[in-house]
Parts: C-alpha cells; structure tokens; sequence
C-alpha cells in the first residue's frame, strides 16, 4: 500500500524550504558563514555548483548570514542551526543545506563530498532537540536534508504489521495514514513525547516512546543505507535478492526480499548496530514494526505524595515490569514536569530561585497531583485488563497517599489527556510546552541509565536535583521504565537568549556527566557539545569501545566526510581537540 503523492507531508509537520536565489543571483554562489575546514571559498563555489547540478539549485542553500538562523521554533525548525544553542549561536552552523530528492542523488552527494573532502551532515527533519537539532559537530560541513523530499511511506504490510518508510516522513505523517487509510483499527504506531519527528531519525538515534512497542530500535527492521563511499547495502533479509525483481532495475528500484520487514538478522554478522547514533552511512528506508491494534486499552495515572515515595514505588515497579504486568514503557514523572506542561514559571512562583520542597508540595496541591506521578496503561480485552489493573491497583495503593485516576476522572488534566493519547500511539506536540518554562525557553537533556530500584532512583535523583539547584535551576525530569533498565531523563530548562543562562546550563551538563562517571553510571544519548566528553567515559580497557568504532569508521570511511565526530567518533584525518567545543 503506497502513500499517494498528494499525501506526503500533509500532516503540515514539514517546515517550508529555505530559498535559493533566484534570478540573476542565480549562479552566484554566496560566501557561507562558516567554510567547511580546510576549504577555501573559491573551491566551495566550485563544490556548490556541481552540487546545484545534482539536486537542483532550488535544493542547495548557502548558509551566509543570519537571516537563516532564525528558525527557532520546533514546529518551524532550523535545518542549518542548533536552534536551542547553548553556546554561540554561529558555533555549531552548517555551510550549506543540501536536500537530495532521491537515492541517487543522496550516492551522487556522498561521492562529491570524498571528491572534496567535506564533511557531510545528514539529518531527517531537524528536531532532535535538546540533542542538537539539525546542527553538525563540525562548523561548516554540509547539511545533509533527507527529510524535505524524500518523505513517503513506501508500504505498510498489514498482515506483517509493519511499515517502509524514508526519512521525511514523520510519526503524525504515519498515524494519519493509518487513520485515512482506515487501518488504525488494525495497527497502531508508537511515539515519543512529541510527534513532528522522524520515524527513521528517531529510531537511529535509539529513542524511545511509551506502548509495549516503545523500544524503537528494537522494532526497527530492514535498513537501506548509502556507505561512505556511494554504495548501496540493505540490511539482514534485504541481502538476499528477491527473485520477481528486476535485476536490471537500479538497485534502489528492485523489490525487496519479501521477509525484509519480518525477520532482523539474515545470514552472518549482524550490521544494523553501527548505523544507529554512528557516522558511517545515510539510512534512506527503513521497516518499522508496528503495534496490531490490541482489542482494548486503559492509561491511568497513579499519584505518589510525597517525594520520598520515589523510593517504595521504583521497588513495586521492577518485578511488574520485568514480570509485564506493566506491558508498555511506564513514566514516573516529577511534579515540575507536569507544572510546566500546564503553565510557565511565572504563574506559580515570583522567586528567581529554585523552587523549594513546600513549594513543590504547594504546586502538586493546586494541580490535584503527586510529587512523582507515574502513567502506564494496560491493553486487551477488557478481562485481562481488568485483572492487569487489579494488580497494578493493589501493589501501588499500598504507598500511604497514593491515588489512581483514569482520564475521565481528570478531564482538565492536560498531561494525562495528553498521555492517554500518546499511550495509545496517537502523537501530539502538547508536551512542547514545558520548554516555556522560562522565557526563550530551550532545553539540554542529560540521559543517563539507572537500574530499576528504588535505591538507584533515589541516588541519581539526588545527584542531579541538587546539581541543578546549584546551577540556580529547577529539577525536571522523568524516568522512563525500559524493560530491565530506566532512561532518566533530566530536562535541563534555560533561556537561550541570556548567556549566563546558558552558561549555567552547559556547566551542569559538562558536571553531571562526571558525576555519573564516578558512579558508574552513563548517558544513552547526548548533546553535539559534550559527545567527546561522554565518549571518553566508556572506558573500559583503555577506552576499546572507542577504538573499535575508530578502527570501524576508517575502514568505511577513510576520508571522514561522514558526520566527522558524531558521539565522540573522529576519522584519523580530524584531531578531536582541535574541535573542542567552547562555553558561552
């Protein structure tokens, strides 16, 4: 089932292009606010036209001043920018913007950035925010736009229960197929906090959303990639020909082995790993499983007082999560993070200071919440829900205080209306609103990994509260109940437009990952400015993971154009202090 051109990106997620000149201007190649390294300006001109010759000038845009660095809006991103910059907001800038319209062209770019040796930065829609955005490690490579053309579901396989998509295309863009395909009543999508992302770029990056299929990676299966070098390469099933496909078609043209989107592994080793958060080739389709709709489904969200509840609720969640009485990715969510959803700083406190416990305990009166809340869901048919939630009920009704809502209790509630949706695979951008928590508001996420336990909760929980509260900052954060492991995820909330702010912000980054380190504990996913830092904290045996991926990015990749120092990855050719990153 094909998506139908006059569908593509109708879900309105797909930010408007930047324009090319027009005109006489034309052929003018304009001097780019940052050269990529070791490039002068009179061999990018030569670079821009031959790459205006691939993709069409209408689909290169020089970066040259910046009036193209005011995209700073999720719903309207910057393609060549960090738009949530915590420092300079010209460091981490693009030279260009490049949006191939096809697989071709996506080979014919990768081969002229190795003719040049300029480093390319791909990227699928530019909202991995709080990450980086769209923004490139190293100033002044090109930006690589997959997103702005390339954006069609190429199938979903109802029987299979799984989708091919390229990396435009968004989880509204696929909800709403489902929905205007009339399939959502057979299969259902997972999604992250907010919907206007990339399927594709969200899963390589091993990002997370909250059904029992919330594990994106996991549920990934089929990858086509173009390597460093131009080359073509399907993963796993993908290897073995389909044998009604023409073989003279061009390779990205010749239909898929029919057990491509069914079964992950293949035949050999298993590849898939270096393609997600690596820098060693461009994903241009991907298969995604998707959820069979299961014949019911009830969210719920429990109360928890007191912030010392924390503790007794992380030992009742382990063995019902392990066990999957929890079936989906649970979330145990501080106060803050509930209060900013629902309003800024500003209409609960005057102060300037880090909210206190009574005014913590004061917010969570006014909104008929806990100090932690903790939303899941159970799902099936109404039997087996019933029996899930009484479970679910007897263990968590046990902590003194703690109360159980479903959503037609709270029908105000903003977050819970909003996770009953998400919970069910139905995306939004509602959970946008807690980065307006102060003025220009913008947003770090420090992401370490705990064990589910009440004890480990508690010490990270500490650790990072208090670092904030020493950055002058509010404490907002989550954890997310993977299968055996939580994602703690800290929203570090600053003002992009105040440099102390943001001073404040990246040095209690840069501070929490030591602190992590010297208690075994590491991040899942970071920020361009503090990659190398995080990188060098996997350490084990004089840092062989980080020489493996070395070794692994100079034999794909001997000239480094791919993503140069992407998670702390950098081709022999780049010295990684050379590009340390600076503060404010």
């Amino acid at each position: 089932m094909k998506q139908n051109d006059d569908f593509a990106g109708s879900s309105g997620t797909h930010p408007a292009a930047y324009r090319a000149p027009e005109g006489p201007d034309a052929n003018h190649v304009r001097q780019p606010l940052t050269l990529p390294p070791d490039t002068s300006f009179e061999r990018f001109q030569e670079f821009m036209h031959r790459i205006g010759a691939i993709v069409g000038p209408e689909n290169a845009t020089v970066i040259a001043s910046d009036a193209e660095l005011q995209h700073e809006d999720y719903l309207d991103p910057s393609k060549a920018h960090d738009m949530y910059y915590v420092t300079s907001k010209e460091y981490f800038v693009s030279s260009a913007v490049v949006a191939p319209r096809s697989i071709p062209e996506v080979q014919d770019v990768v081969r002229l950035c190795n003719e040049f040796e300029i480093p390319l930065w791909p990227f699928s829609i530019g909202r991995n925010v709080g990450y980086g955005g769209a923004a490139p490690r190293v100033p002044g490579s090109i930006g690589l736009d997959m997103g702005r053309n390339m954006k069609t579901i190429l199938d979903v396989n109802v029987d299979g229960a799984y989708a091919l998509l390229e990396p435009g295309v968004t989880f509204i863009d696929l909800h709403d197929y489902l929905v205007k395909n009339n399939l959502r009543d057979k299969l259902w999508i997972d999604v992250p906090d907010l919907g206007g992302g990339s399927v594709i770029g969200n899963t390589i990056e091993r990002g997370v959303g909250y059904t029992p299929y919330g594990d994106h990676w996991m549920m990934h299966c089929g990858m086509e990639v173009v390597l460093p070098d131009g080359t073509l390469w399907r993963s796993g099933m993908g290897g073995l020909p389909n044998p009604k496909a023409d073989a003279n078609a061009p390779p990205h043209e010749q239909i898929p082995n029919e057990t491509w989107g069914l079964f992950n592994y293949g035949f050999g080793p298993y590849n898939d790993g270096i393609f997600s958060q690596s820098s060693l080739g461009v994903v241009v389709k991907m298969g995604i499983w998707l959820m069979a709709n299961p014949g019911g489904y009830q969210s719920y969200l429990i109360t928890l007082p007191r912030d010392k509840d924390l503790h007794a609720a992380l030992e009742i969640i382990r063995p019902l999560r392990v066990g999957m009485v929890l079936q989906n990715v649970p979330t145990m969510r501080h106060i803050l993070l509930d209060a900013a959803v629902m309003g800024d700083r500003k209409s609960y406190t005057n102060s300037d200071k880090p909210l206190t416990d009574e005014e913590m305990d004061a917010i969570a009166a006014k909104l008929n919440l806990g100090r932690w809340n903790f939303y899941g869901a159970v799902y099936g048919p109404e039997p087996i829900r019933d029996v899930m939630l009484q479970v679910i009920k007897g263990a968590f009704l046990q902590i003194e205080g703690a109360k159980y809502y479903e959503p037609e209790d709270m029908p105000d509630n903003l977050v819970l209306q909003t996770r009953h949706d998400t919970l069910q695979g139905i995306p939004s951008t509602t959970e946008l609103k807690w980065v307006d928590w102060l003025p220009n508001g913008a947003h770090l996420f420090f992401s370490p990994i705990a064990k589910v336990s009440g004890a480990d909760g508690v010490a990270q929980y500490e650790v990072t509260r208090r670092r904030c509260e020493e950055a002058g900052l509010d404490f907002i954060g989550t954890f997310v109940v993977g299968m055996r492991e939580m994602h703690h995820i800290v929203c570090i909330v600053y003002d992009r437009k105040d440099p102390a702010s943001c001073k404040k912000a990246l040095w209690l980054l840069r501070t929490l990952i030591d602190d992590a380190a010297e208690r075994g504990w590491g991040e899942y996913r970071t920020h361009l400015s503090v990659m190398d830092q995080i990188a060098k904290t996997y350490s084990f045996n004089d840092c062989a993971q980080l020489k493996l991926n070395e070794k692994i990015k100079e034999a794909l990749d001997p000239k480094g154009i791919m993503a140069p120092g992407k998670n702390g990855v950098w081709p022999k050719k780049y010295k990684a202090a050379d590009w340390s990153v600076p503060s404010n």
